[in-house]
């Protein structure tokens, strides 16, 4: 039975419905960030203020929460002509990805993450990505995640699990999930201090947070509010 977890946490709508999930499930739960010179770097103060908020709002869940753990990937922003990690504007390239791909990236980030569980003696890494309501992104894709646990389980000779809790659900389920953990509280933190837009904008409030309200990350995040606010599913209690 896992009892131990460390989940990607980057301080965006997903990675904190994940973390609320894990915390709900196991005994023990660390988080890890990355900070690779991506654009929208306001996610990197945002992650620190929703983890203060989680354990001032949810004691249960405080009690659960460890170590948080930050890595400076800074070659990753090097090495990647994106619209993520340089200033140009958002686009599609010729091989049908938008040019916010970021090549290796959660490769790259589920290793280092599978390297810090193993020395600190975590079971399952958990991660946000999904394959429902997403930009086409490769590695993001079930199949990537299948063959990556594999490759990790090998290399390091010790089981690893990587868990997906938002793989088959689109954004408005994501909403919806958040507040089975942990109720309207846990929504309105989300909305309140969680960061998604890719131009780090924390100048526009709209209902479902901070953002320009144009960029895909934005888009998405609104078009799933919409969706959820319009037949949301029943919220479960606060854990608090």
């Amino acid at each position: 039975m896992h009892t131990t977890a460390l989940v990607l946490f980057s301080g965006g709508q997903d990675s904190t419905t994940c973390l609320a999930d894990a915390l709900a499930k196991y005994q023990r739960v660390e988080t890890i960030g990355f900070d690779y010179g991506q654009r929208h770097a306001v996610e990197l103060q945002a992650r620190k203020t929703v983890l203060e908020e989680l354990r001032r709002q949810f004691p249960a869940w405080a009690a659960r929460l460890g170590d948080d753990h930050v890595l400076d990937l800074g070659v990753l922003g090097q090495v990647s002509e994106t619209s993520l990690t340089r200033d140009m504007a958002f686009d599609m390239e010729r091989s049908g990805l938008p040019n916010t791909f970021v090549p290796g990236r959660n490769l790259l980030f589920l290793t280092l993450a599978a390297a810090l569980a193993y020395r600190r003696g975590l079971q399952v890494l958990v991660t946000g990505v999904c394959e429902t309501d997403y930009s086409g992104y490769p590695d993001c894709r079930d199949d990537t995640m299948k063959a990556m646990q594999v490759a990790l389980s090998l290399g390091m000779d010790r089981r690893i699990l990587i868990e997906t809790p938002l793989m088959w659900i689109d954004k408005a389920q994501t909403w919806a999930m958040a507040e089975s953990l942990g109720g309207e509280a846990l929504v309105q933190l989300i909305v309140e201090h969680t960061h998604t837009c890719y131009l780090g904008d924390r100048a526009h409030r709209h209902d479902w947070g901070y953002g320009c309200g144009t960029c895909p990350a934005c888009a998405l995040r609104a078009r799933g509010w919409e969706q959820y606010r319009v037949s949301p599913a029943a919220g479960g209690a606060s854990p608090a």
